[in-house]
C-alpha cells in the first residue's frame, strides 16, 4: 500500500519526467496528482526543496537496494563487490528517465541534489557502502573502511553526472583500486 509520502514522491517523479522545468512545477500541481491537497504536500515535506531531497532520497535508496542485490555472488574481495555494484549502478542509471531528466533540466535547479548539495546523499550512500564492508568482511580497519566507501560513493557519483567509459571498465578500475586500499581480504 503507497502512504501519501509515496504518492507525492511518485507524484513529483511523474512532474519531473513530464519535463517541466522543476522551478515552474507547482505544488499544488504535485498534491492534486498524489489526491491530496496542498496543506498535506507542505505538513508532509515542509518545501519544495525538501520534497526535491525527499525524492532524490528515495532514488539513491532504490540506487542502493539494487547494488546490493548485485552484488550477490560476487563477493571474493572487497573490489569484486563494489564493482558489481558500481557497474549495475552505472548500466542503471545511463537508462533511468528519473536521472536522465535531472541531468538535463536546462534550468540545473534539481542537479545541484547530486552535486553541491549532496551532502545528505553522500552520506547515506558512503554509510551503507561502509556498513556492507565491515559486515562482510569485520576485520577491516573501520577508518580505511569510511576512506575506500568515501571515495567509490564520489566516484560513482561522479560517473553518474559525467560518464567517464563503460560501466564495466569503470567497474573495473574501482576494483582495483580497492583492491589495492583493502589488499588480501578475500572471504570464502
Amino acid at each position: 500500500m503507497h502512504t501519501t509520502r509515496d504518492l507525492l514522491l511518485d507524484a513529483a517523479a511523474d512532474a519531473v519526467l513530464s519535463g517541466a522545468e522543476w522551478d515552474r512545477v507547482r505544488m499544488v500541481d504535485v498534491a492534486r496528482a498524489a489526491g491530496v491537497s496542498r496543506q498535506t504536500l507542505y505538513v508532509e515535506f515542509g518545501s519544495r526543496d525538501a520534497l526535491a531531497q525527499a525524492l532524490a532520497m528515495r532514488e539513491a535508496q532504490r540506487f542502493m537496494d539494487g547494488a546490493d542485490a548485485a552484488r550477490a555472488g560476487h563477493e571474493g574481495t572487497p573490489g569484486e563487490a563494489i564493482a558489481a555494484a558500481c557497474e549495475w549502478t552505472l548500466t542503471e542509471a545511463a537508462s533511468n528517465p528519473l536521472l536522465k531528466a535531472v541531468l538535463t533540466d536546462d534550468t540545473g535547479s534539481l542537479l545541484p541534489l547530486l552535486t553541491t548539495r549532496a551532502e545528505a546523499l553522500l552520506t547515506a550512500t558512503r554509510e551503507h557502502c561502509a556498513a556492507y564492508l565491515s559486515g562482510r568482511w569485520p576485520d577491516l580497519d573501520r577508518g580505511l573502511v569510511l576512506l575506500v566507501a568515501e571515495a567509490v560513493n564520489r566516484l560513482t557519483l561522479s560517473h553518474l553526472v559525467l560518464p567517464g567509459g563503460r560501466p564495466d571498465e569503470v567497474a573495473a578500475d574501482l576494483a582495483r583500486l580497492v583492491d589495492s586500499l583493502l589488499p588480501g581480504k578475500s572471504q570464502p
